[in-house]
C-alpha cells in the first residue's frame, strides 16, 4: 500500500471545532454498511483521559505503569503515558492496528502527516482554506463552495455523508487498484 502502510489511510483535517468528529461519526456507519472495515485514529492537542478514575487500570497507571493494556471480550484499551510535549509517532500508531481486519484507516487530524486528506470547512468559522497550500488534500467537504477553492479540488457537500462516503469508496477503489499495478 502506498505511503508504506498496509491499508489505505485517509485523513480529515480542519480547524478545531469545525466538525471533523461529527462528520466521521456519520461517515463510518455508512462505510460499514457498504462493507468496509474501518479503523479511526484521532489526534488531540488536549490532555485526554479515557481511563475511569478508581478502576483497576486507572490505579495501575497512577501507580506508575508507563503502559497499561485493559482487555475484555468486549473491547481492549491500550494506554501509554506521554511526556506532555512530544507528539506520538504517527507511523507507530498505525503499526499498532491489526491491518488484517481493516480496509481503511480514517485519521482525524495529524495535518502534518503525508497522507491523502479531505478538508472539512464551514464558511461561518471564517478560517482560511488549507487546500490552497496543501497538495495532499484530495477533496473539500464544505457547507458552501468557498472562495479560493482550487479548481482541481472536488467539492463534497459537508451535510451529505452519503455523498462523501461515495467519494471515499471511489477513492479507495482507485487507491487499491493503483497499488496493484
Amino acid at each position: 500500500m502506498s505511503n508504506s502502510h498496509p491499508v489505505p489511510l485517509l485523513s480529515f483535517v480542519a480547524a478545531s471545532g469545525t466538525g471533523k468528529t461529527t462528520l466521521l461519526t456519520r461517515l463510518i456507519p455508512i462505510l460499514r454498511d457498504r462493507g468496509l472495515r474501518c479503523a479511526a485514529i484521532k489526534h488531540s492537542h488536549h490532555d485526554v483521559d479515557v481511563d475511569i478514575p478508581g478502576k483497576d487500570s486507572h490505579r495501575l497507571r497512577l501507580a506508575g505503569a508507563q503502559q497499561v493494556l485493559l482487555a475484555s471480550p468486549y473491547r481492549t484499551f491500550w494506554i501509554e503515558e506521554g511526556d506532555g510535549t512530544t507528539e506520538p509517532d504517527f507511523d507507530q500508531l498505525v503499526a499498532r492496528l491489526d491491518h488484517s481486519v481493516l480496509d481503511i484507516v480514517l485519521v482525524e487530524g495529524f495535518r502534518q502527516a503525508h497522507l491523502p486528506k479531505i478538508e472539512v470547512h464551514r464558511a461561518q468559522r471564517g478560517t482560511a482554506l488549507l487546500c490552497s497550500g496543501d497538495d495532499e488534500i484530495i477533496a473539500l467537504a464544505a457547507d458552501i463552495d468557498p472562495r479560493g477553492r482550487p479548481s482541481g479540488v472536488p467539492l463534497l457537500p459537508l451535510n451529505a455523508p452519503d455523498a462523501i462516503a461515495s467519494f471515499v469508496v471511489k477513492w479507495l477503489a482507485s487507491s487499491v487498484s493503483q497499488d496493484q499495478t
